[in-house]
């Protein structure tokens, strides 16, 4: 038997994938629901776990809108690329995906590759703060109102 043979046994789903999907640990008496605490560093966030792990953690991966989980970004930022034009073998780098096919192996990310995706992205956000502007001047959320009234 393999390493994972029974992977199914484990609960490796539910302690897994739905954290990782939802951004919270499901119920565990006496537990409740709860966020999964993350430590900022290496990007995107690793779990903080074991005793004290929320005063530990940085941040959580609670949805950022009621159905908008990490997971659900990476979907959105993954998409946004595609229609960026992204060159695959770079997006792929930036998801932190591997692909060992043979076009993979003889494509390579340049830094003018890099510098294409730092520009596109930025004048994305850039339109997307103005739309935002254009819809009220201000936020009650301190950082977005800060981005808001920087011009």
């Amino acid at each position: 038997m393999g390493a994972a043979d029974h992977w199914r046994r484990n609960g490796f789903a539910t302690w897994l994938f739905q954290p990782a999907a939802t951004g919270w640990y499901p119920k565990k008496s006496p537990q409740p629901t709860r966020p999964v605490p993350v430590m900022a560093e290496p990007w995107p966030g690793v779990p903080a776990r074991g005793r004290g792990a929320r005063a530990r953690a940085d941040a959580s991966w609670v949805a950022v809108a009621p159905g908008l989980s990490p997971h659900g970004l990476r979907h959105s930022h993954r998409t946004l690329m595609e229609q960026l034009g992204v060159p695959a073998v770079l997006a792929d780098e930036r998801m932190g995906h591997t692909d060992t096919s043979v076009q993979r192996r003889y494509t390579h990310v340049t830094a003018d590759m890099r510098k294409g995706l730092v520009k596109a992205l930025t004048e994305s956000w850039e339109r997307a703060l103005d739309a935002r502007r254009a819809m009220a001047k201000g936020s009650p959320v301190a950082a977005l109102d800060a981005l808001l009234k920087d011009q």
